[in-house]
């Protein structure tokens, strides 16, 4: 009997059939987990698996992998030690990143900047960039384009796509910051002339009224000026606030850029502006002296600090004075030094003094008020260099301020939620939805009696608030903010908890916030009668969250490189430092210095001098030493700083007690 070839017996293909067979048996049986990698500064890592697992890489399994990868590992068993293997990437934890070029015998690198990422990786240089224009040790933005992890890619390897700044230049802290979170490095580019628009709105003429600004010394994008008259029923008060979008429509090359920006960053010793310098810082600075477009609105406070009917409507004024926080805050408070405003103005600051008193009563006892905090202010001098670190407290002149722009946001946010429905609100829930019942549990363990709706329903929650700050307890606030929310921008109207307000949405800072200008546009739609489409704000909310996020980011990353610099250099003088402390975590506590600002972390090791003797609740946010309470947070401590690693920006720190 004939046979096909295809008919006869072939072991070859057998035993590959089977082999394929038994390689996929032993992968649906091989144990694996998907996890994030953790390195140390001692060659080991740690995947910490999605479950909360934690299992142990060596050193040489270590270097197909960097800290933040999210892979997935084979566990492998010895006893009853788990280790993992690496196996696949997932999700690479550098993609676009900040480095320093390291040149050696030939051959190039690039070691990223990032405190637990201490490779030298391989590097390439973009094509577009003259090789010979980067140094060793100058900072750059490289890109991973392979990782061992990949299939065929047999190493780490990088290219360099731009120059940040050469490691001499005296700019290095605020160049590499901003590229790091991918900021604009320089103000925006000014057009060649700035006509007004005619947007058919009325401009009432308020050049005769005698306006006046409040702002700190060395300000130059001034856009508030304020009007107030006292009234048998409480005060008149007029907010007059700059118009950027009298100059600058939404088809703007301007208004395409501030929507990309969405804030100015202030940063110590620069600002990066939102719009051109040429608008925020002249032509619609509200100067003294000259006339500008404003949108204002007039509104009423009553005696007791209840807010009243406003107005909004546009307008052109012509500010009388331009004062200075502490000088204003020096005459209110009768400094012998103080010289005295001029009249019409001196009445206006008491006035608008006893207001903002009423205002922040009337607040104690209806919504919310949160203890003041102190601002920290750098004095640098051209190159960069710290001289000094100054405690900024906010004074009665800032609080004066403050309760005006509270009202008057207050003010939009009811005028847009009732005439438009939508716009870009602030909105801040106590809590983070997704821990309140945790919150709950916490609250209930310290014996507190709570219901669930005094943390998601604001009215409730003022009840709880309140009771809580009568406690006077600094650890049970400081626990409580693990469980807190953040504040977003929302393109429709919530109760803003922090405030204590139904709803709070902000406009009176459109030369430094995106989401100013828009509100702006909502409201003189509202005075044009017409209609205001919703797609712009719900498309905007997320970028401009995201984007403070990266200020906030950047503005805290150069402030902890020029502590660093500026405190290193004190080191051998063994300075104490009163602080307090702001978190613990299994490997120690972080503190914040009182005199400056600063934040230091408390290794373990260093907290006592037998380290079996140290027992750290991280959980709890206490710390035992020697079997007796000793650290927790919200308390105090006094510090010396024994190392200042600019490498990593951080300063190290030993109890001083």
């Amino acid at each position: 009997m004939a046979h096909s070839s295809t008919d006869r017996f072939d072991p070859m293909l057998q035993n590959n059939a089977l082999l394929a067979q038994l390689k996929q048996d032993i992968r649906a049986n091989t144990p694996r987990v998907q996890g994030t990698i953790k390195a140390t500064d001692k060659g080991f890592g740690f995947l910490e698996a999605e479950d909360g697992a934690s299992y142990f890489i060596p050193p040489p399994a270590m270097k197909q992998v960097l800290h933040g990868d999210r892979i997935e590992a084979v566990i492998k068993e010895d006893g009853d030690k788990k280790q993992a293997d690496p196996e696949s990437l997932i999700e690479a934890s550098l993609e676009r990143f900040v480095a320093r070029v390291q040149k050696r015998d030939g051959r190039l690198a690039v070691i990223p900047d990032h405190p637990s990422i201490n490779l030298a990786l391989k590097a390439r240089i973009k094509r577009s960039l003259d090789e010979s224009t980067i140094a060793d040790g100058d900072w750059v933005v490289a890109r991973l384009i392979r990782h061992p992890l990949r299939p065929d890619d047999r190493g780490f390897f990088t290219q360099i796509d731009e120059l940040v700044v050469k490691s001499d230049d005296p700019a290095v802290p605020w160049r590499v910051t901003l590229a790091r979170h991918a900021l604009e490095q320089e103000c925006p580019p000014a057009a060649e002339s700035w006509p007004m628009a005619d947007e058919g709105i009325e401009r009432e003429d308020l050049t005769a009224e005698p306006f006046f600004t409040i702002d700190g010394e060395k300000t130059r994008d001034m856009d508030d000026a304020l009007r107030i008259e006292a009234a048998d029923d409480g005060w008149h008060l007029t907010v007059a606030i700059a118009d950027p979008t009298a100059y600058v429509d939404e088809s703007h090359p301007a208004d395409k850029e501030a929507r990309t920006r969405a804030f100015t960053v202030y940063l110590p010793g620069q600002n990066v502006t939102m719009l051109p310098e040429a608008l925020a810082d002249d032509l619609c600075s509200l100067k003294p002296d000259v006339e500008r477009p404003v949108l204002a609105c007039r509104l009423h406070v009553a005696s007791d600090g209840t807010l009243g009917e406003y107005r909004f409507f546009g307008a052109t004024i012509r500010s009388q004075a331009r004062l200075v926080y502490d000088h204003v805050s020096d005459w209110l408070e009768g400094s012998a030094e103080a010289d005295a405003p001029a009249e019409p103005i001196a009445t206006q600051l008491k006035a608008l003094a006893d207001m903002a008193g009423a205002r922040a009563a009337w607040r104690e006892a209806n919504t919310l008020v949160f203890k003041d905090r102190p601002d920290y202010a750098f004095d640098l001098d051209d190159a960069g260099n710290v001289l000094g670190i100054r405690v900024e407290q906010r004074r009665v002149a800032q609080r004066m301020i403050e309760e005006a722009m509270i009202v008057a946001n207050a003010c939009c946010a009811d005028l847009l939620a009732k005439e438009v429905g939508h716009g870009i609100f602030n909105v801040h829930n106590a809590f983070d939805p997704e821990k309140v019942d945790q919150a709950l549990e916490f609250l209930t363990a310290q014996e507190i009696a709570v219901e669930r709706e005094q943390l998601t329903e604001l009215a409730r929650y003022r009840e709880l608030r309140r009771a809580l700050d009568d406690r006077e307890d600094a650890w049970l606030d400081a626990r409580l903010r693990r469980f807190q929310g953040y504040t977003n921008m929302s393109a429709r109207p919530g109760p803003h908890f922090g405030l204590g307000l139904p709803a709070y949405a902000t406009w009176t800072s459109p030369i430094r916030k995106y989401g100013d200008m828009v509100n702006h546009r909502l409201i003189k739609r509202v005075l044009k009668s017409e209609a205001a489409p919703e797609e712009a704000s719900l498309r905007l909310t997320e970028q401009l969250t995201e984007r403070r996020r990266l200020n906030r980011m950047a503005e805290r990353d150069v402030k902890d490189w020029l502590y660093v610099r500026y405190l290193g250099a004190t080191l051998e003088h063994g300075e104490i430092f009163d602080a307090d402390i702001i978190d613990i975590r299994r490997g120690g506590m972080r503190v914040r210095l009182i005199a400056n600002g600063a934040t230091a972390f408390v290794p373990a090791p260093l907290i006592h001098s037998d380290r079996s003797q140290v027992v750290i609740d991280d959980k709890e946010g206490r710390i035992q030493v020697a079997g007796e309470a000793r650290y927790q947070l919200g308390g105090s401590l006094r510090v010396k700083l024994t190392e200042a690693r600019e490498a990593t920006r951080s300063l190290v720190a030993t109890p001083a007690e």
